[in-house]
């Protein structure tokens, strides 16, 4: 990798703060999900087996100009404790004497760890304002970005206080999503399936133009496909289409065709009038206008049939989007269909996003994913071939 990792550090003594993902959902004070802070303990664990001080820092929700109970970081404080099998020091605030307090507590008890209050709760973190940055950087001797999901926006915490430590390196959960991600871009083993699914075309623009050319085939599916199926006249019924994006569509599959790349959209569907559990559906070829007023909500078992075998031959698969309403049974079988396939996939598989990544668990074959990304955003804007700020910040080899 280019740029420092928290390997080349010297941590013994030192003040590291690592600006982790904690943005996970809380519900009446406990954590629903706590995949993110699991994701963050090899970087934390290494940092304290080689004799630093840690201070986490990361955001929470979206708070409004100030502090919010509700998106209190607190709580993740007192579940990481159970996680790491000690005690970990809060800060109330993430700058100043509530900060400088916590960490020398921390220090004096031993336990070495701190996580400082919400970012968010100062306005200057997210306008990346370097009074605030520097207010951060003065915390600690050296920084770490374990927070790849959070590193496509430059943010105090991610870009700003980067470029005033002397050293700033990657944690490993950052150095994974780096290397996975860019050998998808850089060197797939071949046949490279990339697999876009979700609502909007308009989100997975950059990344549809970045891997046309450096795919072999291009499975859509989802409610993306049908501004695909306008564009090209077929019916859509009361599907959700950008009616914005039709020329876009027209445009990537002209481009699919000069480039002799297998763009694949589904030839059958799932529709149904209402998004409902136990909804009655008709199952359709997506060229046949019975669907009237009705939505196509899933992909269909010969769509199904066609994305297994060739998601079959693949040596590299890139997973992003689920193929239809999925959380809602039974608009939820092609997606599991895709989720079960990726996973026997002999070869590198990587599944970015929220939405997939319930998908893969729901189906059960996390465990047998090569890497499960937490970027969400990130990732799409990484496989979009943007630079991302946070991992710009860092400091090169």
């Amino acid at each position: 990798m280019a740029k420092l990792s928290i390997r080349d550090l010297d941590l013994q003594g030192k003040r590291v703060f690592i600006r982790v993902d904690f943005n996970v959902p809380i519900k009446e004070g406990r954590i629903q999900d706590d995949t993110r802070v699991r994701a963050s303990l090899p970087t934390i664990t290494y940092a304290l087996e080689h004799g630093a001080t840690v201070i986490l820092a990361s955001h929470l929700g979206r708070p409004k100009g100030g502090p919010s109970p509700e998106f209190s970081l607190k709580p993740v404080g007192e579940h990481l404790a159970r996680l790491v099998g000690r005690a970990v020091a809060f800060a109330d605030d993430c700058v100043g004497e509530p900060a400088r307090r916590a960490i020398a507590h921390a220090e004096a008890s031993g336990n070495r760890v701190v996580l400082l209050e919400n970012v968010r709760f100062h306005p200057q973190e997210e306008k990346n304002d370097p009074a605030f940055a520097k207010q951060l950087a003065e915390l600690a001797d050296t920084y770490v970005n374990d927070a790849f999901g959070s590193s496509h926006r430059a943010h105090a915490s991610t870009e700003g206080m980067a470029r005033l430590v002397p050293r700033a390196a990657a944690g490993f959960l950052m150095e994974d999503e780096l290397k996975y991600l860019g050998h998808a871009l850089e060197s797939p083993e071949r046949p490279f399936v990339v697999i876009l699914g979700g609502a909007k075309v308009s989100d997975k623009i950059e990344v549809i133009e970045n891997f046309l050319g450096r795919v072999d085939a291009l499975l859509i599916g989802g409610a993306m496909a049908y501004t695909f199926f306008k564009a090209q006249g077929l019916p859509v019924g009361t599907s959700l289409v950008e009616d914005d994006k039709l020329d876009a569509a027209r445009e990537i599959v002209k481009r699919a065709t000069e480039k002799t790349i297998r763009l694949e959209l589904p030839v059958d569907h799932v529709v149904a009038a209402t998004i409902e559990a136990g909804a009655a559906t008709s199952m359709l070829d997506v060229t046949d206008a019975a669907i009237g007023d009705r939505m196509g909500l899933d992909i269909g078992p010969k769509t199904v049939e066609r994305y297994v075998s060739m998601i079959g031959t693949a040596k590299t698969v890139v997973w992003n989007g689920p193929m239809g309403v999925f959380e809602t049974s039974p608009f939820d079988a092609g997606t599991t269909a895709i989720a079960k396939a990726v996973a026997g996939v002999h070869g590198m598989t990587m599944v970015c996003g929220g939405d997939s990544v319930s998908a893969v668990a729901k189906a059960g074959v996390t465990n047998s994913i090569t890497h499960i990304s937490t970027g969400g955003g990130a990732s799409l804007e990484f496989l979009g071939g943007r630079k991302l700020p946070g991992v710009e910040a860092l400091t090169d080899k």
